[in-house]
């Protein structure tokens, strides 16, 4: 099951939040069709929007990562309520690299590395929280490390995998964010780090033992409790009501045209490529 289980250290000094998200992952490779590095960026870039997104306190808030380093992925979009509910996309799906010399998935490639990683959170207010940093490696998880030191100040340690079986499918995915409390001694932040070092690949962690064993090596040596768990999934919010809306947008003259063309105009989501058909008729519904 896709879910997220936050834990924070006895003292209060270390926060983590974990997701384990094969079949979200999954879902998104199926209905974009994705190449096995495009569903390495999508899974990894719909990971991180998970884990941030959970954290916002607004029922109805949304939080967006838009990833651009201008590589053959063009670019990677993941979106999350504040449940840690994705859903994502990237511009050219089925771009792929061969693997690199250590035999891994060259994301970093395939997104490339001269763009920006950008945070948007909408708390329902008129204007959206807006954030963006260079990207570093095009990887994503130190590409959103250092978006949470640079743009929100918060020092944090973020891991990401997916793991590609072997037909394409999703074998594992999901990653951890940790985050550093004000006033952290020294030696627990150099302990965290080992730990991070030393641990077992992560989505090694997460195909054979799953996401408790990923915070208990992230945070071995130091007492911890689980403080909240909750499911996860791919979920799209698009409905016929969202769609009219966005073609009432285009303005009546645009519509007039469409409708007068006498062919029903389709209008599919970029999340779950649903397709919505409308007559002649109710684009001139629409205008009234």
């Amino acid at each position: 099951m896709d879910e997220i289980v936050r834990a924070v250290t006895t003292d209060g000094f270390v926060k983590i939040s974990a997701v384990t998200a094969r079949g979200a992952v999954e879902r998104a490779r199926e209905i974009h069709s994705l190449s096995p590095t495009a569903s390495a960026a999508l899974g990894r870039t719909l990971c991180g929007a998970s884990m941030l997104g959970e954290l916002m306190k607004e029922d109805d808030a949304s939080l967006t990562i838009r990833v651009n380093g201008g590589g053959p992925a063009g670019s990677v979009i993941a979106v999350s309520d504040s449940g840690g509910n994705v859903r994502g996309y990237v511009t050219n799906p089925q771009a792929d690299l061969p693997t690199r010399a250590d035999g891994k998935l060259d994301v970093g490639g395939l997104v490339g590395r001269d763009g920006m990683l950008t945070v948007s959170r909408d708390l329902g207010l008129k204007e959206p929280y807006v954030g963006s940093t260079e990207l570093v490696t095009g990887e994503i998880a130190e590409d959103l490390a250092q978006y949470m030191v640079e743009s929100e100040q918060i020092p944090a340690a973020v891991g990401l995998g997916v793991l590609v079986d072997t037909d394409k499918s999703i074998k594992a995915a999901g990653g951890f964010i940790v985050q550093l409390m004000p006033g952290a001694p020294e030696e627990l932040i150099t302990k965290l780090e080992d730990n991070i070092f030393m641990m077992d690949q992560l989505t090694t962690v997460l195909d054979e033992d799953g996401i408790d064993t990923v915070i208990d090596q992230v945070l071995a040596g130091l007492p911890h409790e689980t403080v909240e768990r909750k499911g996860i999934e791919y979920r799209c919010n698009c409905s016929r009501e969202r769609v009219a809306d966005a073609l009432r947008s285009v303005g009546a003259a645009e519509l007039r045209e469409m409708a007068s063309e006498g062919k029903d105009t389709e209008v599919t989501c970029q999340f779950c490529d649903k397709v919505y058909t409308f007559t002649p008729d109710e684009l001139l519904k629409l205008v009234d």
